[in-house]
């Protein structure tokens, strides 16, 4: 690291089993009516009505806005935003997954500083003033984005998704409570659990990492590794839950202090043009980006292998490097991770828009922080690639 660096992160946070319980305290010293931004099922499992009996608790009023049903699009951030002002709300609760509490970040920041979404990309509109107090409560361990200052936006005009950062976006009070990812499926367990992965490596070879941030993304690393089957195979697993919950916060504090690299990059054009759930999309890519970055990232790769497979001492950094990326490939496998073709992506379609997103991804900013930054036909070679990557193949010559 070169000079100092800036770590930023929520007033509070509280985390661990029954931690919910502290939503209405938090609330009410935040303000005095409450929008709920949530989905269809946070609202039918009963998460929903958990958050409005703790408000209702604490003397708070509320307003719902329950449609975040898919990633997070500028049209359900002019719905939410609407509702929010119309109701006259001074808080906002955002529950559920990284959709519902990014699409609670736009409005948040736009209910005081005005404007469309899409025009703070690349700090285009200021953010001149402070937002409404935001209280994050994620249900899946994946995104972080309780605790960072990223949102990324669907635009729906230009199947472009939007990732807008700025020290706004970061929740007042962050809620960790891992009892509420016991109802996440098996599918989502394993793609936001892959997710926050990627945050943790990406975080720890991104060329702005820092010491702080290193620390959060190999705990990470180490917790995700060893926690996330087992969260996968039964999902009431408590120690489980609990320790992927812990990871998710960790690899979010690590990435919006260092970064995302190329897989970020990379993965945010297959969700805006085929609609992929952002955690699928990234473990769809890890792998073969981890390989094409490892020759400028060995050191730091050979440290996680470290972690990865503790017993292995005696090799050297090069087939470190080698094993985390094999190790990745075995995890992705376990967890029935798909490729592009398996998901049903249409090559047809893809072919004609590849280029597209390769553009897509060098804007994004991301790849530029990789250990190797990529050409825009390098990038193309990499989707490619992706396409239809066999999990199973080794090209490692250790023997593991």
């Amino acid at each position: 690291m070169k000079g100092f660096a800036e770590f930023r992160m929520p007033k509070t946070v509280f985390y661990g089993e029954n931690s919910l319980t502290k939503l209405g305290e938090q609330a009410a010293l935040l303000g005095k009516k409450a929008l709920i931004v949530s989905d269809n099922i946070m609202n039918q499992i009963g998460v929903v009505e958990r958050c409005q009996q703790l408000l209702e608790e604490a003397g708070m009023a509320y307003e719902c806005y329950l449609e975040v049903n898919s990633e997070p699009t500028d049209t359900y951030v002019a719905e939410a935003l609407a509702l929010c002002q119309e109701q006259q709300c001074d808080v906002v609760v955002a529950v559920g997954g990284g959709s519902c509490i990014d699409a609670a970040k736009a409005v948040v920041v736009v209910a005081t500083n005005g404007g469309y979404i899409g025009n703070y990309l690349g700090g285009k509109k200021k953010v001149e003033n402070p937002p409404l107090p935001l209280i994050a409560i994620p249900t899946t361990s994946g995104t972080g984005s309780e605790v960072t200052s990223v949102t990324v936006i669907n635009n729906t005009k230009d199947d472009v998704k939007m990732m807008i950062k700025h020290p706004a976006f970061i929740p007042d009070v962050a809620i960790v409570d891992p009892i509420l990812t016991y109802s996440a499926p098996p599918k989502v367990t394993a793609a936001t659990g892959v997710d926050a992965l990627c945050h943790a490596i990406e975080a720890y070879i991104s060329r702005v990492s820092q010491p702080m941030t290193d620390n959060f993304a190999l705990s990470a690393i180490e917790l995700i590794v060893k926690n996330l089957r087992s969260a996968y195979i039964n999902g009431t697993d408590r120690e489980a839950r609990e320790a992927m919950s812990l990871a998710s916060m960790q690899a979010g504090l690590a990435f919006t202090n260092a970064s995302v690299t190329l897989v970020h990059g990379m993965s945010r054009p297959i969700g805006a043009l085929f609609h992929v759930p952002h955690g699928v999309s990234n473990a769809m890519l890890l792998p073969a980006v981890l390989e094409f970055t490892k020759e400028s990232a060995v050191e730091r790769l050979a440290v996680i292998g470290r972690i990865l497979r503790p017993d292995l001492t005696a090799l050297s950094e090069e087939e470190l490097a080698d094993v985390t990326v094999q190790e990745i490939k075995n995890l992705c496998r376990n967890l029935d991770i798909p490729n592009m073709e398996t998901y049903g992506l249409d090559k047809e379609k893809f072919d004609q828009v590849v280029s597209k997103m390769a553009n897509d991804a060098i804007a994004s900013g991301s790849p530029g922080n990789n250990p190797r930054v990529p050409s825009h036909q390098e990038i193309v070679e990499l989707y490619q690639k992706c396409f239809n990557y066999d999990f199973s193949v080794s090209k490692t010559t250790v023997h593991i």
